[in-house]
């Protein structure tokens, strides 16, 4: 029986040293029919040609300018549709995976359509878990993280049924994409992961985590780092758009206050990190983000 084939596609934005990585992480992926697309998102080094060179087999959109991270990845899913693919697994250029990932997630896609992602790690701290997915509080519209900075000590079971799993690495069955659709690309970056699971929810599908499938992740590499200006810019001009296109009346005022305090929290904590370029890059998001066209 022909194995379902599956596309995996990861964006580029001048960091070629990750990708690269990346990629021989995938080429080692032990599920035989895998085809890998790497979407370069308008790079000014020499990515372009280092992946050519060094991968030559796989297939590389060149785009002439960083259009953001839901439309690079909109941008692989479509081509990777267009040539077949059952599965698209989108993932994060800094991160890599156990050999086995793929091969676990699509194990369990065959059996039960839905929505998937691996446990995915701290680079740094490899048994310490980074995601796991999570559950949407329905009062604020955020996510409760489960086992966020936990040891994995083999306290959660093979599959967990969630509301959010982070878009670093998903596994995006055909039905889906073609039901709940592509990224909303007016998310430049962050945002678009909860934006996703929202509408994946609302049009029927599962969503679930998967423990047996293991991934390890740098976090904000592409953004600046953690607190970097840009990281904080996007998250706050994100936030700002998810809720204003998914709040109904009778949440603002709950999501109003919420959001206030973490935006005074987060200032303080800028402030006395002294990072006085993040705190003004983080409240000039918020500005545009309630500046922007409403979603």
């Amino acid at each position: 029986m022909t194995l379902p084939q599956v596309t995996a596609v990861t964006l580029n934005w001048n960091r070629p040293d990750d990708t690269l990585a990346c990629l021989a992480s995938l080429k080692e992926q032990t599920y035989p029919n895998l085809q890998l697309l790497v979407v370069d998102n308008g790079s000014s080094d020499d990515s372009v040609a280092r992946i050519q060179s060094e991968f030559p087999d796989v297939t590389l959109l060149a785009h002439p300018h960083n259009s953001g991270f839901a439309r690079g990845n909109n941008l692989g899913i479509s081509q990777a549709l267009d040539h077949g693919a059952d599965f698209v697994f989108c993932l994060n250029n800094d991160t890599w995976l156990a050999p086995d990932a793929i091969e676990q997630l699509v194990a369990v896609a065959r059996d039960k359509t839905a929505l998937l992602s691996p446990i995915i790690y701290y680079a740094e701290d490899t048994r310490r878990v980074w995601g796991l997915g999570g559950h949407f509080n329905h009062w604020l519209l955020e996510v409760r993280q489960i086992g966020q900075r936990e040891l994995d000590q083999g306290q959660w079971p093979s599959v967990l049924v969630v509301d959010f799993v982070p878009a670093c690495g998903l596994l995006l069955p055909r039905p889906i994409l073609e039901t709940a659709g592509l990224f909303d690309e007016r998310f430049f970056m962050y945002y678009e992961d909860l934006d996703y699971c929202q509408r994946v929810r609302q049009a029927g599908w599962p969503i679930l985590a998967l423990t047996t499938a293991k991934m390890w992740h740098k976090v904000s590499v592409s953004s600046g780092g953690s607190d970097s200006p840009n990281e904080r810019y996007w998250m706050a001009r994100s936030s700002l758009l998810y809720f204003r296109k998914h709040a109904r009346p009778w949440q603002w005022p709950l999501i109003a206050f919420w959001r206030l305090g973490s935006a005074l929290r987060t200032s303080w904590r800028l402030g006395q990190r002294g990072r006085g370029d993040a705190l003004r890059a983080y409240w000039r998001g918020l500005c545009d983000g309630l500046r922007e066209r409403p979603l």
